[in-house]
């Protein structure tokens, strides 16, 4: 059983019909996984289910040997908004999630600085968000989501509205840090070369059933220069005709 384990589930909007069609997958304990899709083909959904934050029909999802039936506190969320709250610092957003759960102690401020330094905001900890750019908002959400060092991660499309560069910049300190706290990731993403730079295996999903699942066979830590080799694109081509129809 892996760490994070879907075992045929599925999901059905009322009046829709089924949205997840009895899929199952596993990710190992520290791996990175990647979903694609095209928009519609339900991986926000599979993602809000693994997650917690729907339930089931049918099947079953557990996350370090406990089923899932609501948002568990070993995991961490970064959706498509940053989300920050605007009348608070770009510290006080980090800590949010402790000062949910009680009072914030000297370790978490010191943690907090330590993942700011690591995404290159340690001049901002007093900057509120409408003084940030959308790459730099991006980057406390992510913060924010590992300063109580979950074992999981849930992300949704973070990087979708940022310029190529910026995302490029994120993607590497999201798996900086990742790899520094032993996270295991879940990753939607419309972007195939994102999910082949980022991930251990990557998913394609449409309507609602995983249609091609492949490893990626990278050395890590990731470099710029993957991104040109051979293996690289011709991966990207392959899973471009999947999410073209073609069945490989």
């Amino acid at each position: 059983m892996g760490f994070l384990t879907v075992n045929d589930v599925t999901y059905n909007y009322q009046g829709k019909g089924s949205v997840i069609n009895r899929v199952s997958w596993e990710i190992e304990e520290g791996e990175f996984h990647c979903l694609l899709g095209k928009s519609g083909c339900g991986k926000t959904t599979f993602l809000k289910l693994a997650a917690g934050l729907l339930q089931v029909d049918t099947g079953i999802i557990s996350l370090n040997g406990n089923i899932v039936i609501k948002p568990s506190p070993e995991a961490g969320f970064v959706f498509q908004s940053p989300t920050l709250l605007e009348w608070k610092t770009v510290m006080d957003n980090v800590l949010l999630p402790v000062s949910l759960r009680g009072k914030v102690k000297g370790k978490d401020i010191e943690y907090a600085m330590k993942l700011l330094d690591t995404v290159g905001l340690a001049d901002y900890l007093q900057s509120f968000p409408a003084q940030l750019s959308g790459g730099q908002q991006s980057r406390v959400a992510i913060a924010r989501a590992l300063v109580e060092q979950p074992s999981m991660m849930f992300l949704d499309e973070p990087f979708a509205a940022l310029d190529a560069i910026t995302r490029e910049e994120l993607q590497d300190d999201l798996l900086k840090i990742c790899k520094q706290q032993n996270t295991t990731v879940l990753f939607i993403t419309h972007d195939i070369s994102e999910a082949v730079y980022l991930s251990d295996k990557i998913a394609v999903m449409d309507q609602g059933s995983i249609v091609y699942d492949t490893a990626v066979d990278l050395a890590k830590p990731r470099t710029v220069e993957m991104r040109y080799s051979s293996y690289f694109n011709e991966l990207c081509l392959k899973i471009r005709q999947v999410m073209g129809g073609a069945r490989l």
